[in-house]
């Protein structure tokens, strides 16, 4: 059995058929929707892209939140099923409340895009399972509002809990607290990432295949049916 991976696109995502390619490299079937359906068409997990949806108006995230779409996502969310957001789609997930927290400009105030070794803290995530703790691995990253805050309270419960799934190494790049790069819910089940893993999945057009262990991670977890933590 193959689980399916929907990939969902809003008006102005951009790596929406990256994200479709990276499911499928890693064996998954991918399966496309769309922003204004509000129908998951029976998926076992969901990819929210990187871009610029609705423009990036009001806040990033912020109209995509409301979509159709997103009703029936946090709905399954809530639920376990596993959700990746990367990037805009980290955005959308913390607009959500989904996730804690919020990603605000970066604090040199400039677009940011380089490739950024990161380091994995969490494989007990549904997305992040085929990761050692504490290997370092490469991907892109690209954002003018990546800088992920909150309060010290919440730091301190996302320490404590475990639930940073990756760290930026060498530099941080946009003033994130704590250098986090991403985090997860409670369950595990949902993960919000800035860089781009579905840039990192095959030697030719990535810096390093590295990025694959995501797409890969959650079909090992839908499969083996511990796509959320006990």
């Amino acid at each position: 059995m193959t689980a399916r991976v929907g990939v969902v696109t809003f008006p102005g995502s951009l790596d929406d058929q990256d994200a479709v390619r990276a499911v499928s490299i890693a064996g998954g079937d991918a399966v496309s929707l769309w922003h204004g359906d509000a129908n998951l068409h029976g998926v076992d997990a969901v990819v929210l892209p990187g871009g610029f949806s609705y423009g990036d108006y009001l806040r990033c995230g912020a109209i995509a939140r409301f979509a159709p779409v997103m009703e029936k996502i946090i709905e399954a969310a809530r639920e376990g099923m596993p959700v990746l957001g990367i990037c805009n789609g980290f955005q959308i997930l913390c607009e959500s409340h989904l996730l804690p927290g919020a990603l605000t400009r970066n604090d040199h105030l400039h677009f940011i895009c380089r490739d950024q070794k990161l380091k994995i803290e969490n494989n007990s995530s549904a997305w992040t399972r085929d990761y050692a703790v504490g290997q370092e691995i490469v991907a892109p990253l690209k954002n003018g509002e990546g800088g992920f805050v909150a309060d010290d309270y919440t730091l301190d419960q996302l320490e404590a809990e475990g639930r940073v799934i990756a760290r930026y190494l060498d530099l941080n790049p946009n003033g994130s607290r704590r250098d986090i790069a991403g985090i997860c819910n409670e369950a595990g089940n949902v993960v919000g990432l800035m860089p781009h893993p579905e840039h990192a999945v095959e030697e030719l057009t990535g810096p390093t295949t590295d990025g694959l262990g995501f797409f890969t991670s959650v079909l090992t977890s839908l499969l083996s049916g511990q796509a959320v933590n006990a």
